[in-house]
């Protein structure tokens, strides 16, 4: 795992100096080495930071060149069938110095140029130096698991693996996006290709950009897409099952591949204890580790996990996390680049943190809720579908209104209120707000030109699907997953330079969840992720709890009542340079002291007041 950085122009460029500095901040991505490169012309720019997973040896060392046909690459990520494609690439006449995949990606760019992407199986995102072409080619993995920003600005593209090393360049400016501020309180994450910062881009997963140093010209296009949808028929389940193993079986022998110590994240849940079961048939040595939080007995997962690992006689480590303090909400600001309301990013540092001084990779369950029916909401949409239906479309509406006049925000049911407005044909209910459109207004009433946009942008991304699973598993993967779980284990890892690999976004396993099985093996109105449990009724012992769903998370409420976030919230909330509403700012701290579920929105206000801090933003 790594850091990137670089830039192209139709101009040589004299101002260097920048550039080093602007790599150096990933120095957490990667602390075993670094590089720079400029192409002879002053055109192009490439640095990097590396984190040694494969070859460790100076062999692996970036940018990464093949003089011969004039390519050079900047690479963050891992190519899982590297040695796969390797092979056909040496039946075609290649040769390789080195064992890593970098290599191979730079011959396989060299081979097939963009259509190297579908050959590719793994996580990434990679800047390729075109020197014939006059071309920088820039691409991102399918899920999203690894970051890439750029801005484009007057002939020049500067990208980054996290936006902080874009900002080193001082003549770069800082100002905010106000519709990715919207999406931002109301999604508590910023989507697709949407910045917070005004002038600058994320480039979505699965899409790649070329950008042309003669013409100035840049073309963006999504090479990948999830399949579609399976036909309800007969359903031979015993072969779905099979496959499943198979298939997640492979995936974890793939990402097993690694020249450092690897372990697993074992939470003892479905996801992460079917890895575990995978990667004991590859390996007659694996390490496991489980994390309890003292003082917090439903968050404590060891006594799950230590039932897993002895089952498969792994070797297991369970870690006790220290308290969390309220220092580490301002070091995380500084991480995420974009602000993201997600307090679950303090568990997940915490681990990452704990982990990384056993292990420099581990591979963790995300991505089977969104690809198997995992999250409850799942189960409430199927409800409200099945006993909204008669109920007319302007009466919902009107209810949902309501809920939104009448209801103070934090109380409990009034995001399900506001859902009765959906058309459950073709629109998936926005359960997840965290502000809602009056809400919003109010908070940034000092600023008279604000306007209220989220919603449409949520509209435009919900996928075209007749059936309301398959809109809302695919909503999650394209949204919830890439734009806030991936970005938080993602920042929270590489910030430990801690390497996390996700088995369960192996590309034959999203094509598999989302091309062959049937929304009636994802959830119900009672039950969720069916087919994976069934899997874990071959593999894992017969007292294993398939209904117990814990994620990291932290007792917020309770810390907001007198523990160690409380002072920090209100400090900053009611200070007098804050960007938000005074008197909606009190509302909702009084509401949160009153018993009503304001956690996660206080959190999100202190997480963007704090970035704005930070990073000098001016609103």
């Amino acid at each position: 795992m790594c850091g990137i950085v670089g830039l192209a122009s139709t101009t040589p460029q004299t101002d260097r100096a920048w550039l080093s500095i602007a790599r150096d901040t990933l120095t957490h991505r990667g602390p075993d080495d670094a590089g720079e490169w400029w192409s002879d012309n002053g055109h192009v720019g490439l640095a990097h930071r590396r984190l040694s997973i494969l070859d460790l040896s100076p062999l692996g060392h970036q940018p990464m060149h093949l003089p011969r046909q004039g390519l050079s690459i900047v690479f963050n990520g891992e190519i899982y069938n590297f040695a796969d494609l390797r092979h056909e690439l040496e039946s075609l006449g290649y040769s390789f110095r080195s064992h890593s995949d970098t290599e191979v990606l730079l011959a396989a760019y060299a081979q097939w140029g963009g259509d190297c992407l579908n050959h590719l199986n793994g996580m990434f995102a990679f800047a390729l130096y075109d020197a014939p072409n006059q071309r920088l080619f820039l691409s991102r993995d399918r899920a999203g698991e690894k970051p890439l920003f750029y801005r484009f600005s007057e002939g020049s593209l500067q990208f980054a693996s996290e936006l902080k090393s874009l900002l080193a360049n001082p003549a770069n400016p800082r100002q905010i996006n106000p519709h990715a501020l919207d999406c931002y309180l109301s999604m508590g994450f910023v989507p697709g290709s949407l910045c917070i910062l005004q002038g600058y881009n994320k480039l979505p997963p699965a899409h790649a950009l070329t950008f042309d140093i003669r013409t100035g010209n840049i073309n963006i296009w999504k090479y990948w897409q999830l399949p579609e949808s399976p036909r309800e028929q007969i359903i031979d389940e015993t072969c779905l099952v099979d496959e499943l193993e198979n298939l997640l079986e492979n995936a974890v022998a793939r990402q097993m591949v690694a020249d450092v110590p690897i372990g697993i994240l074992l939470s003892g849940g479905v996801d992460s204890s079917l890895i575990t079961a995978m990667a004991v048939r590859n390996s007659a040595h694996v390490r496991t580790f489980s994390i309890g939080f003292p003082g917090h007995g439903k968050l404590d997962e060891t006594p799950h996990a230590r039932l897993i690992a002895n089952y498969f006689g792994t070797d297991h480590t369970e870690l006790v996390a220290e308290p969390a303090s309220a220092e580490l909400i301002p070091k995380l600001v500084r991480q995420f680049d974009e602000p993201m309301v997600d307090s679950s990013m303090i568990p997940t540092f915490i681990v990452s943190r704990l982990v990384r001084q056993y292990c420099t990779v581990a591979m963790g369950g995300d991505g089977g809720d969104e690809l198997f029916g995992g999250y409850s909401h799942y189960s409430r949409m199927l409800w409200m579908q099945r006993n909204l239906k008669h109920i007319p479309n302007w009466l919902g509406k009107a209810v949902a209104q309501m809920a939104e006049y009448s209801l103070p925000t934090g109380f409990k049911g009034r995001n399900y209120l506001q859902g009765l407005g959906v058309n459950f044909r073709n629109e998936i209910p926005f359960l997840a707000s965290y502000f809602d459109p009056l809400t919003r207004r109010r908070l940034m009433r000092s600023y008279p030109n604000y306007s209220v946009v989220a919603e449409t942008i949520f509209r435009d991304r919900i996928p075209n699907e007749t059936d309301l699973l398959q809109r809302a598993t695919r909503m999650d993967f394209n949204n919830y997953l890439a734009e806030d779980i991936l970005l938080k284990v993602d920042r929270s890892s590489m910030l430990n330079s801690l390497e996390v690999r996700a088995p369960f976004l192996d590309r034959s396993l999203i094509e598999f969840a989302f091309g062959k099985v049937p929304s009636s093996l994802k959830a119900t109105l009672t039950d969720k992720k069916i087919l994976l449990k069934q899997l874990t009724g071959r593999v894992l012992p017969p007292e294993f709890d398939k209904k117990r769903k814990q994620g990291f998370s932290i007792p917020l409420a309770s810390w907001l009542r007198g523990g160690p976030f409380r002072e920090l919230f209100w400090d900053v909330l009611l200070d007098q340079n804050s960007c938000f509403d005074p008197s909606t700012v009190r509302s909702l701290l009084k509401g949160q002291n009153e018993g009503r579920n304001n956690g996660d929105r206080l959190f999100a206000l202190v997480q963007f007041q704090l970035w704005v801090k930070e990073y000098t933003v001016s609103m």
